[in-house]
């Protein structure tokens, strides 16, 4: 029998590659070295590569590498002794120029303070009340004499540069800082404000000196004293405009608690600078020779001894009144 035939299948064909491939040959791999080969290890060349590297500056642990040795490099040294003396010569030159018009020498002794100074005579500036005594405090020479006044920082007494210019900086920023919480700041209220202060300083100092020629006043150190007491009245103003705006609200240094604290102030510092200034204008012995200041002539008056009484009641209440509520003014 015949099996039944249902079809035939198709001749298979196997696919042929269209692009040759190259193999890659396979080589045995190259012997073995040493651990010492493999890391070309020796003793003496290991030596030689280590002192090499500390002289250009590579030593193993220097992350920076040549540049980490720079400063000993001849170059860097002379631009470093070149940039000394440059700085040398050119504080030297400022300060050559300085003491022309200031007597360096004599404003450090003004910056002489300490912290525990600042704290008590801030605490003296807002209440003069009770404080005793006022006179200034004199160092003793080798004579036995006293020669000069003692620095800040050994005298309650002595005036100091340090709170008043602090002070007008601070009275700058508070203003403007208010000024920003009110929504009115603009970059020229840092000039506008650091002008009126400074207008209000140069005006004082100015008729100051006016008033101590007139009345034939005389000191070494008087300008950068008026200037040092000038500059107190800041203090207050400060206090007044902070307590003011914390009562009121932000609504400025107006209504009954503002006006309270402005006349406090305003007395705290008249009190102040009439006993704080009285060495200068009233001095207590006119023929001591051991005070380095001669205010009072020999031959002077009582008429003229009143004539500066009155100038030194009329700056410190009536001019310091003036200045501190234009200060004071938000």
């Amino acid at each position: 029998m015949q099996r039944p035939t249902y079809g035939q299948s198709p001749p298979l064909h196997h696919p042929v590659p269209q692009h040759v491939s190259t193999v890659p040959q396979l080589r045995s791999p190259p012997p073995l070295r040493s651990q010492s080969q493999l890391h070309g290890y020796d003793g003496a060349s290991y030596h030689q590569q280590h002192q090499q590297q500390q002289q250009q500056g590579s030593a193993p642990g220097n992350i920076f590498g040549q540049y980490g040795n720079m400063m000993n490099d001849p170059g860097a040294q002379l631009a470093s002794q070149f940039g000394q003396t440059a700085f040398k010569h050119g504080q030297e030159y400022l300060e050559q120029n300085v003491s022309r018009f200031v007597n360096v020498s004599a404003l450090k002794h003004y910056f002489n303070v300490t912290n525990f100074y600042v704290i008590n005579k801030l605490f003296l500036v807002l209440f003069p009340w009770r404080h005793k005594p006022w006179s200034r405090k004199q160092a003793v020479g080798p004579n036995g004499q006293e020669s000069w006044y003692l620095p800040p920082r050994d005298d309650i007494n002595s005036p100091d540069m340090y709170i008043p210019v602090m002070s007008v900086v601070t009275y700058i920023f508070l203003q403007t800082v208010i000024a920003g919480l009110d929504g009115k700041f603009q970059p020229e209220l840092f000039g506008y404000i650091a002008t009126t202060a400074l207008f209000v300083v140069i005006v004082e100092i100015l008729g100051l000196k006016l008033g101590t020629y007139l009345l034939s006043i005389s000191n070494q150190s008087q300008l950068l004293d008026l200037v040092a007491y000038s500059g107190y009245k800041f203090v207050g103003v400060i206090v007044t405009i902070s307590i003011s705006e914390i009562a009121n609200v932000g609504k400025g240094t107006g209504g009954w608690v503002g006006w309270t604290v402005f006349i406090y102030t305003f007395l705290a510092n008249s009190l102040f600078l009439m006993r704080s200034l009285k060495y200068v204008l009233l001095p207590e012995n006119n023929n001591d020779s051991r005070v380095p200041m001669q205010t009072m002539q020999t031959g002077e008056t009582r008429a003229k001894r009143n004539q500066r009484t009155q100038f030194l009641f009329f700056y410190s209440y009536i001019v310091q009144l003036l200045f501190m509520w234009i200060l004071s003014r938000p």
